[in-house]
Order: structure tokens, then C-alpha cells, then sequence
């Protein structure tokens, strides 16, 4: 088929599906169907994680730590190309780079870092991981080509990504291989507004998936990782759960905002912009239909209970006749200064609710600055909490899109306990899943938070 008639598929598989030799392995011959792919891959597990603590040891000036966890993870890679290639030549190309990489991580290790060089370090695994499966594909008679992330994915001066650029030069890379089938590039890594080496935050990689589908009008965006699609609840907690096969974009993130680790909230919108389907999938069980999200939905039955867990929540309430949209001009512009994310609880007339997982690093900043928001008074407290969400067609709030199950505990910030507390917030029948009972249990828990002078 001519490839200008032929659609991407973007193909973007997590740190577990590459954490091992074997692993790496598998995924490779996953991506060799003959389809015009484009493959995005995160680092090696566990890499990510190391090369974070390197920085932070970096960032307190622990040096010889550093250095001395910069030699680990270099055996470790050492130890990767041994066991991955079959010739001697792939394994002298791959160690070169191994050692390339390693060695400029022992430069930068020489003294304290700035945030500039903690970014630096931090791209480290997803170059390697990269280079190491083209050569892998080269070895085994696969022609791929790499493409640099930091060439084509880039943010805006707000940290955003910047959608004209990423598809510009995205395509103007893609022009020099014409003919070429298989491309690999790494997830999470760009370039900052000023050039920088910077990336897209944890979760990031999903997200650099979901914009190159967007970017290119893929057909299909793929997500692999090892669990068979979203499950209906979390593993963790509940012992009997199952995939759900099917799930609108609105679903999908509403569950991945509310606890869903399997997909990153922000990976969804650049999909649904451009009506991209994407679909969950298993390394370990390429078979497993997965989870497919679309704008397809199903009626009547509820998909799936989602729990988001150290959520922080606040109440302020004015003692004073304030217009309401001046009180709420007040309230987000301080949120706005500090970028930290909330959600909206409830609006009765001159007090506001909010829930937000950053919300005790902003208390904390702001009971430092004695923040003062217009002439609010008493802000109450704020109780560790665990938010219950539901998604599913006619079991929802109106807007077809779910519907949140949450009750906070609340106490004066004076009071310095910590009190834990069981609390059962409901039970409720579901006509249209067969009236089956849902019994959610949460916990609760009182922030040491201290008090605000207001």
C-alpha cells in the first residue's frame, strides 16, 4: 500500500513490558507485523525511579551516592546488552552507548545540579532504552528508524504542549524516510519553550502517544502494558475484578483522573479531539482483547468504580456580602499562582468546596505567606479522604459521564490529632445493573495541618 494513503498506528509500551531481556525481546517482535507503525517506549523499569534519586542525592550533594548509583545502573544496562545481542558487533555498538551515556551522567555528577541537569538525567532512559531496540531490530534483520523526541515534541512557554510544532516537525522528520515502515521514538523526553531538555511529567509517555496519534491522524493509538485494559476496580483492593471492554473518552478519563493507574488522565483529550480510538492492551497477553475507548458507548449498566486516594479537602466560607464571582475570582487566582490542581466540590452561596491532591503542599506554602483570600474566613479542614467514582451510561449525574460517591470528614484546623476513622458511605441499588447493592467503604484521616490567622 502506498504510505501516503496509509494511516500511523502509534504504539506505546511502559517500563514493564521492557523490564526485562525477555521482555524486551517480546515487545520487539509485537511491533514487526509489517504495519506502519510507530513505536513509542518508555524507559527500562525501575530506571526512571533510579535516575530520580540520583538527582536527589545530587540535589542534597551527596556526590560519591550519586556516582556510586550512576556505576550500579551502568552494570545493570552492562549486563542488558550481554544477555540481548548475539553478536559481538551489536554488543560493542550497544555498550559505546551505554558507556557514552553513563559517562556524561558521571560528568554532570561532579557537583550539586541545577533543575536544568535534573532534567538531563532524567532523559536518560528513554535514550537508552531506544537505542537499544533499534540495534536489537537491526541484529535480528528489522529495518527501524529512530526518531529523536527531543526534535519534534517541545512545550510552550506554560509548560503545555505545543501541538502546531510537535505535528510540523513530526512530519517533516517522517519526509526523509519515505519508504521505511517501523519508526521508534522515545515517550516522555522534549524540549522546554527555551531549548531545553526537559519532558512531560510521570505519565508522560502515554501522553506523548496520544499526541503523535493526534499529530499524525493515526488510526488507532495503542497502549500495552501488563494488565489486561482498565478493570472494573482496583486490583489492589478488590480481589475479583475484570476488564472492561469497552469505554468512552469521557469514562476513560473521569477513571484515570479518579485512580485508574493503567492510563494517564492526560492522554485522553488529544485522542478525543481528533476521535482516535485507543486501546488498552497486555504485553504478557497480546491475545486478551483489552479495553477499547471511543465515542461508542454503552447504556444502562455500570463499567467500573475508580478510587482516588490522599485527596485533600477544603471549605471556605466568607462572613462577608461579597459578590459570588468576585469570592471565586479570589479563590482560583491563588490556586492559579501556585499550579495546583483542584476540583470543584460545590458552590451554595458564600462558601466553596474544593478537593485537590496537592492541596497540603499548597496549605503548607500558603500558612507560611498568611494567605488571605478577599475577607474568607474560617477555612476548614481538611481530612485525608478517598473520592469513589462510578462510570456507566443511566447510572450518572445527567451528563452521562459518572457519578461521584465521596464524603469527607471535616474538622477546625486548630485540632492537632490524628484521628482515623471507617466510614461507610453508602449503599445503593443500580436498577439498571440488576439492583445489585454497591458497598463502598473509605477511611478517612485528619491532617496535622495547624490553623490560618484570618
Amino acid at each position: 500500500m502506498d504510505r501516503k494513503q496509509e494511516k500511523f498506528k502509534i504504539l506505546k509500551f511502559g517500563g514493564t513490558s521492557l523490564g526485562t531481556v525477555e521482555r524486551i525481546k517480546h515487545v520487539a517482535n509485537l511491533i514487526c507485523n509489517n504495519e506502519l507503525n510507530l513505536v513509542v517506549l518508555s524507559a527500562m523499569s525501575g530506571t526512571t525511579n533510579s535516575l530520580a534519586e540520583i538527582a536527589s542525592l545530587l540535589f542534597n550533594g551527596d556526590i560519591d551516592g550519586a556516582q556510586r548509583d550512576i556505576k550500579y545502573l551502568e552494570i545493570k544496562y552492562i549486563e542488558v546488552a550481554d544477555k540481548l545481542y548475539l553478536s559481538a558487533k551489536s554488543i560493542e555498538e550497544a555498550k559505546k552507548f551505554i558507556l557514552c551515556s553513563f559517562s556524561s551522567l558521571q560528568t554532570i555528577a561532579q557537583s550539586p545540579i541545577s533543575s536544568k541537569q535534573e532534567k538531563i538525567i532524567l532523559a536518560q532512559g528513554e535514550l537508552l532504552i531506544t537505542r537499544l531496540m533499534h540495534i536489537y531490530l537491526k541484529e535480528i534483520g528489522i529495518v527501524s528508524v529512530v526518531l529523536p523526541a527531543i526534535e519534534f515534541m517541545r512545550t510552550d512557554r506554560n509548560g503545555e504542549p505545543d501541538i502546531h510544532f510537535i505535528k510540523k516537525n513530526v512530519c517533516k522528520l517522517l519526509k526523509h524516510y519515505p519508504n521505511n515502515r517501523l519508526f521508534i521514538t522515545q515517550g516522555y523526553i522534549c524540549r522546554n519553550v527555551s531549548g531545553e531538555i526537559d519532558n512531560l511529567q510521570r505519565g508522560g509517555s502515554d501522553y506523548t502517544a496520544s499526541l503523535l496519534g493526534s499529530a499524525l491522524n493515526a488510526c488507532e493509538i495503542q497502549i500495552w502494558t501488563d494488565i489486561d485494559g482498565l478493570h472494573n476496580n482496583d486490583p489492589r483492593v478488590v480481589s475479583t475484578t475484570a476488564p472492561v471492554r469497552t469505554l468512552t473518552f469521557d469514562e476513560a478519563s473521569k477513571l484515570a483522573y479518579f485512580g485508574a493507574k493503567i492510563l494517564h488522565p492526560t492522554c485522553i483529550l488529544p485522542a478525543k479531539l481528533k476521535n482516535i480510538p485507543v486501546r488498552l492492551l497486555n504485553t504478557m497477553n497480546p491475545q486478551a482483547p483489552g479495553t477499547l475507548i471511543s465515542d461508542t458507548a454503552d447504556t444502562g449498566k455500570i463499567k467500573a468504580v475508580a478510587a482516588k486516594d490522599n485527596v485533600t479537602y477544603i471549605k471556605l466560607r466568607s462572613h462577608y456580602k461579597i459578590p459570588c464571582y468576585r469570592f471565586l475570582e479570589k479563590i482560583f487566582h491563588c490556586f492559579a499562582q501556585s499550579h495546583t490542581p483542584i476540583a470543584p466540590f460545590s458552590f451554595p452561596e458564600a462558601k466553596r468546596s474544593f478537593a485537590g491532591s496537592s492541596l497540603p503542599s499548597f496549605l503548607s506554602r500558603k500558612r507560611e505567606e498568611a494567605w488571605v483570600v478577599g475577607r474568607a474566613k474560617d477555612l476548614v479542614a481538611v481530612g485525608e479522604s478517598v473520592l469513589q467514582f462510578l462510570v456507566g451510561r443511566g447510572v450518572d449525574d445527567g451528563g452521562g459521564t459518572g457519578l461521584i460517591l465521596s464524603h469527607r470528614l471535616i474538622a477546625p484546623f486548630s485540632r492537632r490529632s490524628a484521628v482515623p476513622v471507617n466510614h461507610v458511605v453508602g449503599s445503593v441499588a443500580y436498577p439498571g445493573d440488576g439492583g445489585f447493592p454497591l458497598r463502598i467503604f473509605c477511611q478517612f484521616q485528619i491532617q496535622n495541618c495547624g490553623g490560618f490567622g484570618f
